[in-house]
């Protein structure tokens, strides 16, 4: 049971609703409602009795709630006295980042944060690999697609379309594909999450879904190591358009079959709870947000993305 979760059980109290309170606090339902169950299952009584049509406080309830209110107020001007000074941007940012995005993109982005607040410091976490917050000492992590876990908080950072990309001269040698099945005599550049090579690629072609399976003599868990092969013309890649915003802007890689579109993704900037989550942790989460209009407005303006994409 966390603090953050007695705030969830008052605010249900409130509005005799989890979907109200969820609203109310602006986070998922699922996460509220986990966070109902945690409290009872820590108390090992229900402080609310739930029906199809309504929900009610139990004579637990009754009796809990408000002293769970007075202590919430008590931990709060606690909290106010010895941190007078929390408006402050300062302290270490300890994040979790993805590899390609990581290191080629956000990487540069953290430097300039960081010169424009010089009492901030930074602890990097670069992986493609599933984080845990505890095991790795991360307070924060910039990730590909929302949460699924519902006791973390995440702020989304933007939509991001994902681009099957190739560069010329690997196209030179092998010819551009036009159709699916062309794309099947082509060498996919393959990208392996969780020892599942993933060769098999979806796409949407207006209210259509198309899937083809492709072929291909390079995989990895890495995503930078994928981006490079594509770059250096070892086959076709699907990869992010901010992963490969530069190369694209560039033209070292070139965008294929644009009316197949890949299956997209959002960046989200994680937290593992709303405790968690600071004055510099939400003024970073707006200089990212900024920061990706930036790259999706250049690649606007190239013709690779289309405008719905700022929405």
């Amino acid at each position: 049971m966390l603090i953050q979760d007695l705030e969830v059980v008052l605010k249900v109290a409130e509005f005799r609703s989890i979907t109200a309170a969820a609203t109310s606090l602006d986070m998922r339902v699922a996460t509220a409602s986990a966070a109902v169950k945690r409290v009872e299952a820590s108390l090992g009584v229900e402080l609310f009795v739930r029906t199809t049509r309504q929900l009610r406080i139990s004579p637990a309830g009754e009796r809990y709630l408000p002293q769970c209110e007075q202590a919430l107020q008590m931990l709060e001007s606690a909290k106010l006295n010895v941190r007078e000074d929390l408006d402050d941007i300062d302290g270490e940012i300890r994040i979790s980042l993805s590899s390609d995005l990581g290191r080629n993109v956000v990487t540069p982005w953290l430097d300039a944060f960081l010169a424009n607040h010089p009492n901030v410091a930074l602890r990097s976490n670069i992986s493609d690999s599933n984080i845990d917050f505890y095991r790795d000492s991360v307070d924060m992590a910039l990730r590909y697609g929302s949460p699924n876990d519902a006791s973390m908080y995440g702020f989304k950072i933007c939509n991001v379309p994902r681009l099957m990309c190739a560069s010329a001269s690997y196209l030179e040698s092998n010819g551009t594909p036009n159709s699916l099945e062309d794309l099947k005599q082509h060498n996919g550049l393959f990208y392996q999450l969780r020892d599942i090579v993933q060769d098999e690629w979806r796409f949407n072609v207006g209210e259509q879904s198309h899937k083809v399976k492709l072929r291909g003599n390079r995989s990895s868990n890495d995503g930078d190591l994928v981006r490079r092969w594509c770059v250096s013309g070892q086959g076709i890649a699907i990869k992010s358009c901010l992963d490969m915003a530069d190369d694209l802007l560039n033209e070292r890689v070139i965008n294929l079959m644009p009316d197949y579109k890949p299956t997209p993704t959002e960046l989200w900037l994680v937290c593992p709870s709303r405790q968690s989550i600071t004055p510099t942790v939400r003024m970073l989460r707006d200089f990212l947000r900024e920061q990706t209009r930036e790259v999706l407005l250049k690649l606007v303006d190239a013709k690779v993305l289309e405008k719905s994409v700022l929405k």
